[in-house]
């Protein structure tokens, strides 16, 4: 059985200022960001019909360990899986278990890895057999919104216009984006300033300055916005049972753009 290690956390908190990373922390966060899409790239093949979101699970922590991460999920917050597994309505932390994937379901796999003390944290979409055309909708969709949100990532531009181009793609499709959640800095902790949104208004929030880690992780619901957290205290699904899909990178910003950490090494990242 794997044994959850004791991590530091006295020498990094959350603080409400954005954390700036000198230029050397990002090769940290490229170690870390490759894992985690190794990970999620080698679990591809095994994502059909007939396993278990426990096996996923087993697989990618297992992966993770052998190369020398650390599951950062793994007893976050008292959290006692890897990954995260959301399959159709739910929206996010789907805790994973005996549940068995079955043809037409959708699920988004999520998982975060820290790499000699720095985190990379990534999801993506995963179509089990012959899917739906409107899950099918939704899944491009929502790729398409982080596209926008990523190409907005530069000095000089603000969080605002991020959530801008992701809200104004998600809901010209007659979607929604999801606000209960949002994406969040990171670098040596997991969860740091700023919360990123996926909506707003171009020119607000805090202004892109090179050496900011942050993920954005655009949520999309095919029917309305709302969600609720089951009793287990992690699983958020939507309130009016419709489909919902999620992927996310990890990113840092540069001198004249943004570099993608969390980039999958076998072109897998979004599904065909």
């Amino acid at each position: 059985m794997y044994e959850i290690p004791e991590l530091d956390t006295e020498t990094f908190t959350r603080s409400s200022a954005i954390r700036i990373y000198p230029s050397e922390a990002f090769e940290g966060m490229r170690e870390a960001g490759r894992l985690v899409a190794e990970a999620l790239d080698m679990i591809a093949p095994h994502v059909v019909p007939g396993i278990t979101t426990q096996e996923i699970d087993d697989r990618i922590r297992d992966f993770t360990t052998e190369r020398g991460g650390l599951p950062a999920c793994l007893g976050y917050k008292g959290y006692m899986k890897t990954t995260c597994t959301s399959i159709n309505h739910v929206v996010c932390h789907g805790i994973p278990g005996d549940r068995v994937l079955k043809e037409g379901d959708i699920v988004n796999i999520d998982h975060t890895v820290i790499v000699d003390g720095w985190h990379g944290d990534s999801s993506r979409m995963y179509a089990i057999g012959e899917i739906n055309p409107r899950s099918r909708k939704l899944i491009d969709v929502t790729y398409e919104s982080l596209a926008l949100g990523l190409a907005q990532v530069k000095p000089g531009n603000t969080f605002g216009d991020i959530g801008f181009a992701i809200q104004r793609h998600v809901e010209a499709a007659r979607m929604s984006v999801v606000r209960d959640f949002c994406g969040h800095g990171i670098g040596r902790l997991f969860h740091d300033s700023p919360n990123v949104l996926h909506y707003g208004r171009k020119g607000e929030g805090a202004v892109l300055k090179p050496g900011m880690f942050f993920t954005i992780e655009p949520m999309v619901n095919i029917g309305k916005p709302h969600v609720k957290v089951l009793s287990d205290g992690w699983t958020a699904v939507t309130r009016d049972k419709s489909l919902s899909a999620q992927c996310e990178h990890t990113v840092g910003v540069t001198e004249d753009g943004v570099e993608v950490f969390t980039a999958s090494p076998a072109g897998l990242f979004r599904p065909n």
